[in-house]
């Protein structure tokens, strides 16, 4: 069977949850049986969106393979629990620059470099990477109409044309906004919306309805009618409490049923029994334990997007809702600990670069460390709980990262040797990397293995002329990496939960599926709780 191809794009305003829907049509089919891959086409001329600012674009995604990707990666990989790649992911920037290598190297004889035939052919030539599964899922960012996205729709359409319009189908999500006023929903914005994508050339097969009401039959009708789609193919997405039940509500809109007909899919009944079960135990929590989430990016909490999800998975492991606390680590004084940490179960320090910060996300790892309180400290926030440890506890009161203080006469974390003279961007130590854990240890049994291996997006490590000192003082370095040179997780002995990993363990976590580390914070903060 032939790889079929579905491109997701989306009208009237950004936002709308275009990377939620295909993820969800995502799972749906593979439920039934069928191989799907997901990819993200972004129309700015980043190269990627590793140097991007968090609180502008939100958290940077990394993948198995080590690509920096939108956020919208993190949705694919939960929902359809497949680990992605670097052909996953496609920027503006990516193109342009390979083009413009190509012409430097001759590759194009001479010709003339345009838009099209070569842009648009660079685009298809990244999606056509994906072919061997048998549905490939394509979100087109940004808004239809938008300047920066044309040469993206029109990739997409000389795509369906060449792979065969029948291998090829387009579903548009578009908002149909309510009017309190006159108490009904308008489809005009859609009709619009859908216009602008036919003056492209591309008529959708599918118009997904984003919406705060239910959508009656006469609307289901208007829109038929105006925007040239069959009647069941106008899909009803409404708001949830949960991203987690958007799949569920898709498939009794029978989203799904529609995409195999349209594309003559051969593939069994759907089993969404374990994802039933999830979103079944997500809506009965009892318990609420309070997570304060000590962080820099906090002004947009999709900077720490996939960090929040885990801790969800890992309430939801736990039988528990979870309440995050968000502090910013700028406010953070000796003097207002007790205070911002008096209703708090647990702490969680997050990843992030720069100085900015760094001095209340030390106190924060502090006061975990002398009130026992359960702690996760996730890359920089590792970093910080070795510096204080280093500060308070093996008196080094100078003690600091070379990140922070190239002086510093104790460099508890410094660079790794591979990264002096570096340029940012794309450079850092990324991807997948394995660890071995300690036996015995809490980290160990957690994961319930010493072998293991997680994401990384860093340049600083732990200090190794400090090792000694630090596993004498109680702080155990209890993961290592095989060749032994780089200390990957520590865990404070008699702590109840004080771990920290220079991994980014947020990237693995599923709704189902819940990584240890996530479960270790949030188990502990529960038993607080009770306690």
């Amino acid at each position: 069977m032939a790889t079929k191809y579905i491109f997701v794009t989306g009208g009237v305003v950004s936002g709308l949850g275009k990377g939620i829907t295909a993820a969800s049509l995502g799972r749906l089919l593979k439920a039934r049986g069928l191989q799907v891959r997901s990819m993200k086409m972004d129309p700015y001329l980043n190269l990627d969106p590793g140097t991007m600012n968090p609180r502008q674009h939100g958290e940077v995604f990394v993948t198995e393979d080590g690509a920096e990707t939108d956020l919208d990666l993190g949705h694919y990989e939960r929902f359809i629990d497949e680990n992605l790649n670097h052909n996953s992911v496609c920027t503006s920037g990516t193109v342009f620059d390979q083009v413009l290598r190509n012409e430097r190297e001759g590759v194009y004889e001479g010709k003339t470099v345009q838009i099209i035939p070569h842009i648009t052919g660079e685009m298809q030539r990244r999606i056509a990477l994906n072919d061997g599964a048998d549905v490939v899922l394509v979100e087109i960012g940004g808004t239809v109409g938008d300047i920066e996205s044309q040469p993206f729709l029109e990739a997409i359409r000389q795509f369906s044309l060449e792979h065969k319009r029948e291998n090829c189908m387009f579903i548009h999500v578009t908002l149909l906004p309510y009017l309190s006023a006159s108490k009904e929903l308008k489809t005009k914005a859609t009709q619009h919306s859908v216009k602008e994508l036919l003056q492209v050339g591309i008529s959708p097969d599918v118009i997904v309805c984003r919406t705060e009401y239910e959508i009656d039959d006469d609307i289901r009708q208007k829109i038929s009618l105006f925007c040239n789609v069959p009647v069941d193919c106008v899909i009803e997405n409404r708001d949830l409490p949960s991203l987690y039940e958007v799949p569920l509500a898709l498939e009794k809109q029978h989203l799904a049923d529609v995409v195999i007909k349209r594309l003559g899919l051969v593939c069994g009944s759907p089993d969404l029994t374990d994802w039933c079960d999830m979103v079944r135990r997500a809506q009965n929590l009892s318990d609420c334990v309070h997570i304060a989430l000590v962080g820099k990016y906090i002004e947009l909490h999709d900077s720490y997007l996939s960090v929040v999800e885990s801790l969800t998975h890992a309430g939801i492991a736990c039988g528990c809702k979870i309440c995050v606390d968000w502090v910013d680590s700028e406010t953070l004084t000796p003097d207002n600990l007790a205070e911002v940490f008096a209703d708090s179960d647990g702490i969680l320090v997050p990843g992030g670069f720069g100085h900015r910060g760094i001095e209340g996300k030390i106190l924060a790892a502090g006061w975990a460390r002398r009130h026992r309180l359960p702690y996760l400290g996730i890359c920089l926030g590792m970093q910080v709980a070795c510096i204080e440890f280093a500060r308070n506890v093996l008196g080094l009161a100078d003690a600091n990262s070379t990140e922070f203080d190239e002086r510093t006469p104790d460099p508890v974390i410094d660079l790794m040797p591979d990264q002096r003279g570096v340029i940012f961007g794309g450079t850092m130590r990324l991807g997948k990397y394995p660890c071995a854990l300690r036996p015995g240890t809490k980290i160990a049994e957690l994961y319930g293995t010493t072998d293991v291996s997680e994401r990384h997006r860093h340049r600083y490590e732990f200090n190794n002329n400090y090792r000694a000192r630090f596993e004498d003082a109680g702080l155990q370095l209890v993961g290592i990496s095989p060749d032994g040179n780089i200390v990957e997780m520590v865990e404070l002995a008699g702590h109840p939960y004080f771990a920290a990993t220079q991994a980014h363990p947020e990237f693995k976590s599923r709704p189902n599926r819940a990584h240890p580390l996530f479960v270790g914070l949030v188990s502990a903060a529960l038993a607080r709780t009770e306690g």
